[in-house]
C-alpha cells in the first residue's frame, strides 16, 4: 500500500469515527450509526468526484475503504457503550479528518487539471462536506457554520491554498508541501480550539 492509499484510509477511518461520536447520546441505532460513519467518511469526497466527472468514486472501486470505515465504526461504537468520550475527542477526530481529506481534494483537483483557485475548492469541498451532510442528518447546524466550532473552513482553505499555490520545482519537494499543508490545517484548528480564535461575526446595522 502506498502513502497516498495509506492517507486515504487514515482520513476515511479518523472521519468515521467522528461520526460515529457525533451520534452519541441520541439514541440512533448501530444500523443508523453506520450510515452517519459511511457518510461522513465519503460524502465529502463522492461529492467533490460529481463536481470532477470522476465517476464511480473511489470507495465503490476498492473495497478496502468500506472495510476500514467499517471496522473504524464498529470499534468506536461498540468502546463508545463502555466508556465517555469527550466533545474534543470528536472535535480532534474530525480536525484530522479534515485536514486529510483537504489535500487529497486538492490533490485530485491538480490531477484533474484544474487550476489552482479551482482546486483549492475540491479541497475544500472535499473536506468540510461529508461533515456538513452528517450534521445535516442529525438536524444541527453544520460544523462549518457554527461560531464556537472555531476557524473550521478557514483552515481547509488556507491549507489548500498552501498546498496548490506553493511551486514545486523538483520532485521531492511535494512530501514536504504535503506535510506543511496538512501541519498548517490541523495546527489551525487545534490552535483555534485552544484559544477560541474566531472570524468577525456579520452585524447588520439594520434594525
Amino acid at each position: 500500500m502506498n502513502t497516498e492509499a495509506i492517507l486515504e484510509h487514515l482520513s476515511v477511518g479518523s472521519a468515521a469515527i467522528s461520526g460515529v461520536l457525533a451520534a452519541g447520546g441520541r439514541r440512533i441505532d448501530f444500523f443508523g450509526v453506520i450510515v452517519l460513519a459511511a457518510v461522513t467518511a465519503f460524502g465529502g469526497g463522492t461529492l467533490r468526484d460529481l463536481l470532477l466527472g470522476a465517476l464511480p468514486p473511489p470507495w465503490l472501486r476498492d473495497p478496502s475503504l468500506l472495510h476500514t470505515v467499517l471496522i473504524a465504526a464498529v470499534t468506536t461504537f461498540f468502546a463508545a457503550r463502555r466508556l465517555r468520550f469527550p466533545q474534543r475527542v470528536l472535535l480532534v477526530a474530525d480536525a484530522g479528518a479534515l485536514a486529510l481529506f483537504t489535500i487529497i481534494g486538492t490533490r485530485k483537483g491538480m490531477d484533474h487539471g484544474l487550476p489552482p483557485t479551482a482546486a483549492i475548492v475540491t479541497g475544500v469541498v472535499t473536506g468540510v462536506a461529508g461533515g456538513m451532510l452528517r450534521d445535516t442528518l442529525l438536524r444541527e447546524v453544520p460544523l462549518v457554520f457554527r461560531r464556537e466550532i472555531n476557524l473550521y473552513a478557514t483552515a481547509a482553505f488556507l491549507g489548500a491554498a498552501l498546498y496548490a499555490l506553493v511551486p514545486r520545482r523538483e520532485w521531492h519537494t511535494e512530501p514536504a508541501v504535503y506535510a506543511a499543508a496538512l501541519t498548517l490545517i490541523l495546527g489551525l484548528r487545534l490552535a483555534s480550539m485552544k484559544w477560541r480564535l474566531t472570524l468577525p461575526d456579520f452585524v447588520s446595522r439594520d434594525p
